[in-house]
């Protein structure tokens, strides 16, 4: 019966024929270790074991869904973000690393307030609202979006990592267009349409376009977005927003055409602008 070690040279070789040869060892590897229900220090310590023939036919269709370009994300079924575990699938965004830097800043903003009434738009896997909830156990948490398969996950996810809140389906924030918050968090759609031949086929092919495009120029919720949480914003509330590669001069102005003011960038790890900030100003709404 072929060993562990064999199932990984075979599987690392065929990989090494799909969209991303760089990461054909990683990825069998992960792959296995899902098959398996075993962790990586495991499959180093056993890799001499027979692990039995009868895996390797499972093994090579999750192999040739990679091969395919389908993110290992989908096909294990989870992921990690902000240092907790999150299931995903097609009908959600995979969480990007550069999306901890939106979560990093509300926690920072949520000081100012007792008990942040906090709203996130487009919630899709339930990351930041979770993320949040996880971190800021006073606060309370509202997560909307549009669509119904992504809002299940969402409350799986956040079933799974022991918080609760609210969930809403609707667009943007007009369930709640009655109602205040001190922050409206968001990581929209942002990709401009015309870039969509430009990108890898994990995203083009697998992710949901619905949380990808928004418009020719990627602004498109922006516009929507914007104006409607400056009016559901109390005095002195923020908006925190994820955004795109070069993105900045737009949203600032977008921002500033809303009323906020206290408008700001802060960059990811490559030092580019990935978070605004703004504020609604003081004393102009109880």
């Amino acid at each position: 019966m072929p060993p562990v070690s064999l199932f990984l040279f075979q599987g690392s070789a065929r990989l090494q024929f799909g969209p991303h040869r760089e990461r054909a060892r990683a990825d069998a590897e992960v792959l296995l270790m899902h098959l398996l229900r075993r962790d990586r220090v495991w499959l180093i310590t056993h890799s001499n074991d027979d692990i039995g023939s009868n895996h390797w036919e499972p093994y090579s269709g999750l192999l040739q869904r990679r091969r395919n370009g389908e993110p290992i994300q989908y096909i294990i079924g989870e992921t990690e973000f902000y240092g907790l575990p999150f299931r995903v699938a097609p009908e959600v965004l995979i969480p990007r690393p550069e999306t901890e830097h939106l979560v990093e800043k509300v926690i920072e903003l949520a000081a100012s307030f007792p008990s942040p009434r906090i709203v996130d738009i487009g919630t899709g896997s339930g990351a930041i609202a979770v993320a949040l909830a996880h971190h800021l156990p006073n606060a309370g948490l509202t997560a909307i979006d549009l669509s119904e398969p992504a809002l299940t996950i969402a409350r799986e996810n956040a079933e799974h990592n022991g918080v609760a809140f609210r969930f809403l389906q609707g667009d943007l924030l007009n369930p709640v267009v009655d109602e205040q918050f001190d922050i409206v968090v968001s990581n929209p759609p942002y990709v401009p349409e015309i870039d969509r031949p430009t990108l890898s086929v994990e995203v083009r092919d697998y992710e949901p376009g619905l949380a990808l495009f928004a418009g020719n120029d990627g602004l498109d919720i922006y516009r929507r977005l914007i104006p409607q949480a400056f009016g559901c914003l109390v005095s002195g509330g923020f908006i925190a927003l994820e955004i795109g590669y070069g993105q900045s001069p737009a949203v600032a102005d977008l921002l500033g055409a809303a009323g906020f003011c206290n408008i700001e960038f802060a960059p990811d790890l490559q030092g580019i602008p990935r978070v605004a900030t703004a504020q609604r100003p003081q004393g102009n709404r109880i």
